[in-house]
C-alpha cells in the first residue's frame, strides 16, 4: 500500500534547517497494523507530518509511493482524497464548524475528486447515525462545534469517528493515546479495531505501549534519532516497556565503536 524509501526531511529553525528524518524505510501492506515507537524527539511525529503534507517541512531526499501515486507530489488535500488520514496528537478546534457540516463538505469533495454526485443528506444522516454508534459516539456530539469543549476522551474518539466516515484507506494515529485515561484509550481502541479491514491499513505512533495492549500490531518499528533502528513483532513493544530506550543508545554507540 505504503512504501518509503530513504526518506529524510529537514524543519526550519531558528538556528537554520535541522535534519530530522534520516532515511526512513518502510513497507506497510493493506490489512496490516504498524506501530512505531521512539523517545521524544526521534522524528515520530516528524514522520506523519511529512507524509500528510504539513507546512513547514521539507523532503530533501528519498521517495513515498501510495498505491502506484507519488505521494510527495500531491498537496496535502489530494493526500486527502486518496486515502490518507491523520489523527492528531492535539485535536484542534473549529469554533462556528458544526461535526455534521464539516464531515459532509469532506466527504463530498473526496467523492468530487472521483467523479461521483455529491451524498443526499438522507444518506449521509444514516451514515452518520450508523458510525456513531459503531463507535460509541453520543449522538448529540454530531451537531457540536468540532472538537469546541470536548474534553480529551472526547476528542479522541471525536476522531475515531471522522475516521469511520471518512473511510480512508491509510490512516495515521499520531500519540492519540496522548493524555487519555483507561477508558478513553480502549474506547478509541475498539474503535480503530473495529474499523481495520483487510483493505486498510494503520500506522500507531505511540510511547507507550499500554495502547498495544488494546490495538495489537503485526509489526513494530523503533524510531531513533531520525531512522527506524530496529524492527520486531509486539513482543519488542513489551521490551522497550520493560527496559526503555537506553538500550537503543548503547546498542548506537556500540555499532559506530
Amino acid at each position: 500500500m505504503i512504501t518509503l524509501k530513504d526518506l529524510r526531511a529537514t524543519v526550519e529553525t531558528e538556528e537554520g534547517k535541522k535534519e530530522i528524518l534520516k532515511g526512513i524505510n518502510l513497507q506497510i501492506n493493506a490489512g496490516e497494523v504498524h506501530a512505531i515507537m521512539g523517545p521524544n524527539g526521534s522524528g515520530k511525529s516528524t514522520l506523519a507530518s511529512v507524509l500528510t503534507g504539513r507546512e513547514g517541512y521539507e523532503v530533501t531526499g528519498g521517495s513515498v509511493e501510495f498505491e502506484g501515486n507519488d505521494l510527495l507530489e500531491l498537496e496535502p488535500e489530494e493526500r486527502a482524497q486518496h486515502g490518507i488520514f491523520l489523527a492528531f496528537q492535539y485535536p484542534v478546534e473549529i469554533p462556528g464548524v458544526s461535526n455534521t457540516n464539516f464531515l459532509k463538505t469532506a466527504i463530498n469533495e473526496i467523492r468530487k475528486s472521483k467523479g461521483m454526485e455529491p451524498m443526499s443528506s438522507v444518506e449521509f444522516l444514516k451514515m452518520m447515525k450508523e458510525k456513531a454508534k459503531l463507535v460509541g459516539l453520543d449522538p448529540s456530539m454530531t451537531s457540536r462545534y468540532v472538537n469546541v469543549g470536548f474534553s480529551g476522551g472526547e476528542k479522541k474518539r471525536n476522531e475515531i469517528f471522522q475516521l469511520a466516515m471518512l473511510n480512508p484507506k491509510f490512516s495515521i494515529l499520531d500519540e492519540t493515546d496522548s493524555g487519555l485515561d483507561i477508558d478513553a484509550l480502549k474506547a478509541v481502541a475498539e474503535g480503530v479495531i473495529k474499523l481495520k479491514t483487510n483493505d486498510n491499513a494503520f500506522l500507531v505512533i505511540t510511547h507507550y505501549q499500554r495502547l498495544l495492549n488494546f490495538i495489537v500490531p503485526d509489526f513494530v518499528h523503533v524510531m531513533f534519532d531520525g531512522r527506524i533502528v530496529k524492527s520486531g513483532g509486539k513482543e519488542l513493544a513489551l521490551h522497550l516497556e520493560e527496559n526503555g530506550y537506553d538500550w537503543i543508545t548503547d546498542m548506537k554507540e556500540t555499532a559506530e565503536a
